[in-house]
Order: C-alpha cells, then sequence, then structure tokens
C-alpha cells in the first residue's frame, strides 16, 4: 500500500506509545534493518521483470491458444492482468526505498491505488476462479460453467469496479510527508486511516480464504475417491497453488495486523519490524509466482509453451505437427484450467 518506509511510520507511531507508557527513551531503529533495506531494490526489481515476463507470456497463450468463452480462462486472464498491475508499482518502492519519496503527491496517491487494486482484484478473482472449479468438481452438469463469455466480461467488470472503489478512500487519505530522517514518504496522512485499511484488507482477506478452504476441502475429498493419475496430479497442483498463496500473503497480513497495537518494549517491536519486513518481500513477490507453477507444474501450459516457442523458430525448424498438440490445444478444466 505504501513504500517501505510505511515500516519507518510505523516504528514512529510504534515508538510514541512505548515512551508514552514506559517513560523511556525512543526506540531507534538505527542499522537494524539496513541489510533488509538494501536487498529491497534487488528483490522487487526481480519480482518486476519475472512478474512481467511471465504474466506476460501467459496472457499471450491465454490469448493465442484459448477459447475465452470459458469462465476459466476468462478469469485466469484477469488474474495475470491483477499480477501484472500489482507487479506496476515495485520499480516505485524498489526507488523509494533508495532515495525516498521523489515522485510527488499524484504518484503517491496512483501508486498506493494501484497496489491496492492489484491485490484485491486478485484476491477476489482466485475466490472466484475456486468457486467455478468447486461447481465443476461437485456438480458437473451445473450450467455455470456454460456460460458464455458475456457472462465473464460481466463479472470481471465488476470485480474491477469494486476493487477501485474500495481503494476510493485510500487515494484520498495518502499523501507526501516528511520522515523525522528528513526523507519524504508516501503514507496515509492519519494513523487512523492506516489501521482502518489494514483491519479491512485482513478480513476481506479471511473471508476469501475461507471459501477458498471449504472449496477446496470438498475438492479434495471428492478428487481422492477417485483412482485416476490425472485427478491425483490435479489434487497436487491444488494443494501447491493454495499454499502458495497463504504463505505468500498471510504472515503479511498477520504481522500488519499485529503492529497496529504498542509494543510493550523495544526489543519487540525490532523483532516485530523485522519479522514485518521479511513477511513484506514474500507477499509483494507473489505477483511472479503463478506464472512459475504453471511451468513448472502445468503439463498443458508446457505444450502451449512448446508450440509458441517452435511458431517463432525460423520456418523450417522445430514445426510441431503433432496432432495431440492440436487436439489439446485447449486448456483442460477439471478442478483447474492451465494445468
Amino acid at each position: 500500500m505504501d513504500g517501505d518506509h510505511y515500516l519507518l511510520d510505523l516504528d514512529e507511531n510504534y515508538s510514541y506509545e512505548y515512551s508514552a507508557n514506559e517513560s523511556s527513551d525512543v526506540c531507534e531503529m538505527g542499522g537494524y534493518l539496513e541489510f533488509y533495506t538494501h536487498l529491497t531494490t534487488v528483490l522487487y526489481t526481480l519480482a518486476f521483470l519475472i512478474s512481467l515476463l511471465g504474466n506476460t507470456l501467459v496472457l499471450w497463450i491465454l490469448l493465442k491458444y484459448e477459447n475465452l468463452t470459458s469462465l476459466t480462462n476468462v478469469f485466469l486472464l484477469n488474474l495475470c492482468v491483477s499480477d501484472l498491475v500489482f507487479s506496476c508499482m515495485l520499480p516505485f518502492l524498489a526507488v523509494d526505498q533508495s532515495f525516498g519519496w521523489v515522485f510527488g503527491e499524484f504518484l503517491c496517491k496512483a501508486v498506493n491505488a494501484v497496489f491496492s487494486i492489484g491485490y484485491y482484484s486478485g484476491v477476489f478473482f482466485l475466490t472466484l476462479m475456486t468457486i467455478l472449479r468447486y461447481v465443476s468438481v461437485v456438480n458437473p452438469l451445473s450450467t455455470l460453467r456454460s456460460q458464455t463469455q458475456c457472462c465473464g466480461l460481466l463479472v470481471s467488470l465488476a470485480v474491477w469496479t469494486g476493487s477501485i472503489l474500495i481503494v476510493v478512500p485510500e487515494v484520498i487519505q495518502t499523501t507526501v510527508q516528511e520522515t523525522l530522517e528528513g526523507d519524504n514518504t508516501c503514507d496515509y496522512a492519519s494513523w487512523k486511516w492506516k489501521k482502518v485499511d489494514i483491519y479491512q484488507r485482513n478480513v476481506l482477506f479471511l473471508l476469501s480464504f475461507g471459501v477458498i478452504v471449504f472449496c477446496y476441502v470438498k475438492i479434495l475429498i471428492i478428487l481422492l475417491k477417485a483412482r485416476s493419475q490425472r485427478k491425483h496430479r490435479t489434487v497436487k497442483l491444488i494443494l501447491i497453488i493454495v499454499v502458495a498463496f497463504f504463505l505468500s500473503w498471510a504472515p503479511y497480513n498477520i504481522l500488519s495486523f499485529l503492529i497496529t497495537f504498542p509494543a510493550p518494549n523495544c526489543q519487540y517491536q525490532k523483532d516485530s519490524s523485522l519479522a514485518f519486513y521479511i513477511s513484506r518481500k514474500i507477499a509483494f513477490s507473489h505477483c511472479c509466482l503463478n506464472p512459475v507453477l504453471y511451468m513448472f507444474m502445468g503439463v498443458k501450459f508446457k505444450r502451449h509453451l512448446l508450440r509458441l516457442y517452435s511458431q517463432c523458430l525460423p520456418c523450417g525448424y522445430g514445426q510441431v505437427s503433432s496432432p495431440r498438440i492440436h487436439s489439446e490445444g485447449k486448456f483442460h478444466y477439471e478442478g483447474a484450467s492451465i494445468y
């Protein structure tokens, strides 16, 4: 939502409440997080480049080989766009980490909005894909799977509109401020609004994750009863996607919630700040993770990738003429789409 100076602002609030309660000196962070501060620029740059390359490749394959009348493919396409939108703010945070916020008021609000829109839309589309997988496995004859492209576009428009509306208060309340160190930072003007944003993000995360867990438990129960290697592969991939999402975002959301409370002592403040710093890097890097999972775990995605590669070669080299690839030119949907 804001740059890594967000942590410095949290430290200032921590210090105020700590010194007020304990009548002691302000807890100075000093060089406690210096290594992670320098590492941020490298991590955010790598995450941005991998996300840009990977999600663009997935989008290209979807648009080139897929029939987008499928709700699954429409949601998958939007999920890639969501990851790309999210990753667009990483270069700004990388610069902010090294030089402070140098981009002015307008980009302060815009980058915060891009971050939140990318985050919320990603959570919503992942939840919708999970519900669709649940319906497909639990009730294969449901008409939900046969909905038209128009339906998918309307649902997608509703998700993006909802994500934008959620972010409106954040856009209004964020501004460029000067830190105690003399640098500029892009942050909420009020600590109260920062806490509102954190609580809102955690509530929506918990609701979405609750739906995801419920659906996947039901899916796994059904698929594990099937004596099929193909279905067991689907179970494995579903678990990987869910666990990856949970491990990426849950620690960050939990720690962002915990640091809204006063620190009991200086050492606790330092430890919690360090943990928050690390969880933040992991969460923000999730935007580049899904394409990597598709590439290493998705059999049909690799076939599409091979087909695309062969078509990019000079004429006469590595042409793919296997009828199997052409006959399976669509992402198969059975609990998962691109896999």
